[in-house]
């Protein structure tokens, strides 16, 4: 059974009239364009994206429980290197096993499923042509000892072609000291993947340790929403971004004024506290929405269900185009992993959840 917005409601609690009923007084949703049926057609049939890339894309839209709304919900299981597999799998040794992980994005009605090289690549044959295959072709490890936090490439965009997949992703740790290698790795992957005709999937994460302060400023919406636009402009198709939870990253950065640059009007006029306000400054970033920003479902822990149904509704409202969730989903039984899956998708096909 599909989730009602009576069903949203009890889901949100005492949330639920804040976040269904806010009105965004600071950037409007007519200034953005919205995910919707021929959206994407529309914005990447104006670009320098070629006509593969562009069926690729529109066969990313078109698969799954949201198809051709233009609505996104990705399952992404690349833990197994970023958290250790032994860490991210304990919980359900099943997904040891990358064909369960196909499985779980097929029975939960994903639009894709996003992996590494050695999971997706185990079952190409089988399954790449049932469900677009996103390949993650960087990585942090945690073998390195100390531990560090560093993105290396686990593979070539070509590998990732020859399998068949639809579209590469990569991430990015903006503000660490290794950004400006990443940065020129992943802008040469994206532009060959665009070359070979598949689409590009930037998880734009911030990591350096002095952005932890009295606050932690890796969620902080100035500072994500300048990662997404470093993305965008490296000519991601979608961005990832964690949901913010806060803002003032760069003057707590630097109270002298010494780090990056701003205006006043972030955080006066442009932004509140309000997390429907702080998503939709990571969405004017994207290009005011022409490219798709999804946020991530986050860690497993108590209330799954409902912290996931709740960043689906902030991301929509703030105009967001959807979801990309792993931790929450295959850290279950596969199908409580499926019913988490199909909750988030029910918020983005409920027609009583509109943009703020």
């Amino acid at each position: 059974m599909a989730l009602t917005i009576k069903d949203i409601k009890k889901l949100l609690g005492e949330e639920a009239h804040n976040l269904l009923t806010h009105k965004c007084s600071t950037i409007p949703k007519a200034q953005l364009h919205l995910p919707g049926p021929g959206q994407m057609a529309k914005i990447f049939g104006a670009s320098d994206r070629s006509k593969k890339v562009q069926q690729n894309l529109k066969d990313l839209y078109g698969h799954g429980r949201l198809k051709n709304t233009g609505y996104l919900s990705i399952l992404p299981v690349d833990q197994g290197i970023e958290h250790s597999a032994g860490a991210s799998f304990a919980r359900n040794p099943a997904y040891f096993d990358p064909e369960n992980i196909v499985k779980l994005a097929m029975d939960g009605g994903c639009n894709a499923v996003a992996s590494t090289f050695g999971v997706l690549g185990i079952v190409a044959k089988k399954y790449a042509a049932k469900i677009p295959f996103i390949v993650k072709i960087n990585h942090n490890e945690l073998l390195t000892y100390p531990n560090i936090a560093n993105q290396i490439m686990f593979g070539t965009v070509e590998e990732a072609f020859h399998m068949g997949a639809k579209g590469v992703g990569a991430t990015i740790y903006f503000g660490s000291p290794e950004s400006g290698r990443q940065i020129v790795e992943v802008a040469q992957a994206f532009a060959r993947a665009h070359e070979l005709g598949m689409f590009t999937v930037l998880w734009c994460y911030l990591r350096n340790k002095e952005f932890k302060k009295e606050r932690d400023y890796h969620v902080a919406a100035d500072l994500t929403g300048q990662a997404n636009h470093l993305g965008v402009t490296l000519e991601a198709d979608i961005i990832k971004q964690k949901l913010p939870e806060t803002n003032g990253g760069f003057k707590a950065m630097s109270p002298e004024g010494k780090y990056g640059k701003f205006d006043e009007r972030m955080y006066t006029e442009l932004i509140t506290d309000h997390p429907i306000d702080l998503t939709r400054w990571q969405v004017a970033n994207c290009y005011m929405g022409r490219i798709g920003l999804i946020n991530s479902g986050g860690a497993s822990g108590k209330n799954d269900l409902a912290q996931a149904v709740r960043t689906a509704v902030i991301n929509k409202r703030a105009g967001g185009t959807g979801l990309i969730c792993g931790r929450k989903a295959f850290q279950k039984p596969m199908d409580q992993g499926v019913e988490l899956l199909h909750a988030i998708q029910d918020v983005y096909r409920c027609k009583e959840v509109t943009i703020a």
